[in-house]
């Protein structure tokens, strides 16, 4: 059974005095991490764009070189720190077993827990952040494009080694060749090299589009940022205010604290038959997170915030009996997960 007393606030301090033997832990805090997705998209020209068409007759190709930005959407997590603002001490004093399991951020984890179901919640880790970068592909120059002598004369060899590779396809398709692959595979071979040799020469008439995935990460204490706000632009990305270009990314955080209320400890203090430990367990709070940009909402997520929690603490009777509890306690929020015998 638990019996829970509000203590809204930050926590009465936590002294260890001289000689005492005592352990001391802290309730949790969360952070809230926005993590932004977003495509950066480069369109390079080629060095011949103006003689795509008389040369190929192609229609459309990349005229100059741009680089566009396009926010895709924003994934809305949390990160857990330590609140050092809510110690919990627990006395060798305080009539109790102190089988505390306390991780290396000062955080309870659990009571009377095997080191090893404690050790194995870990917190997630951010994965790193690469943009991936389309291959390069080397190009096939021929002789006669290296000995050209302008670019009009370059050009026109890479214009006429794309229709030879195009004309080689044709044969090799058509079994118009003195001596054809050894067999299907590699007939495959062949033609994959023909098309990667055409791909390369002919993006230097049509130009190419690099597209890469990136991410921008930030973190901050929804208790102290009612609203915050970021720039993005589509010619420069995450950018300042400065950007005239640019569209405002707002935040948008709306706090709702922990209100419960069982009884005040004064309260409990009366009831002979209710005596509490000083081991305390946190009711955390919530917030509805938004995340508005050019007037929509790009996310929006409701999560627990463990700073605008309550302590409750845990009642001796729990632990007066011969087989102590086991329980387990949750990292991010300092609740109760479990309580068994």
């Amino acid at each position: 059974m638990l019996v829970g007393a509000c203590m809204a606030g930050a926590a009465m301090a936590q002294v260890v005095a001289r000689d005492e033997s005592a352990l001391v832990y802290y309730s949790p805090k969360t952070d809230v991490v926005l993590n932004f997705n977003y495509t950066v998209e480069r369109q390079e020209a080629g060095i011949y764009a103006k003689y795509a068409e008389s040369m190929l007759g192609v229609k459309e190709w990349v005229k100059e070189t741009k680089t566009t930005h396009r926010l895709n959407d924003v994934r809305i997590t949390t990160h857990t720190t330590t609140d050092y603002s809510r110690p919990h001490k627990v006395s060798a004093n305080a009539g109790i077993p102190m089988l505390l399991n306390i991780n290396a951020k000062g955080l309870l984890v659990g009571y009377n827990v095997p080191l090893d179901k404690c050790e194995k919640k870990a917190f997630p880790k951010h994965p790193q952040e690469k943009a991936k970068e389309a291959a390069q592909l080397a190009v096939p120059y021929m002789e006669n494009v290296l000995k050209a002598a302008t670019p009009l004369a370059q050009a026109h060899a890479v214009a006429q080694q794309i229709i030879h590779i195009r004309e080689t396809r044709m044969f090799l398709l058509s079994g118009e060749v003195e001596k054809e692959p050894a067999d299907g595979k590699a007939m495959q071979l062949v033609l994959d090299e023909l098309d990667k040799q055409e791909q390369a020469l002919t993006e230097l008439f049509i130009g190419k589009t690099v597209r890469s995935t990136e991410t921008k990460r930030v973190v901050f204490d929804p208790a102290e940022a009612a609203q915050m706000m970021w720039f993005f632009s589509e010619e420069n990305g995450f950018t300042d205010a400065e950007n005239i270009d640019a569209d405002t990314i707002r935040v948008q955080v709306e706090m709702h604290p922990q209100r419960y209320l069982s009884s005040t400890p004064d309260e409990m203090k009366k009831k002979k038959s209710v005596e509490l430990s000083p081991i305390v367990y946190n009711l955390p709070g919530n917030a509805d997170v938004k995340v508005v940009y050019k007037d929509n909402a790009l996310g929006e997520r409701n999560i627990p915030i463990a700073q605008i929690g309550v302590d409750v603490p845990l009642t001796k009777e729990l632990f007066k009996s011969v087989d102590l509890p086991t329980i387990l306690f949750n990292e991010q929020t300092g609740n109760v997960e479990s309580i068994t015998k």
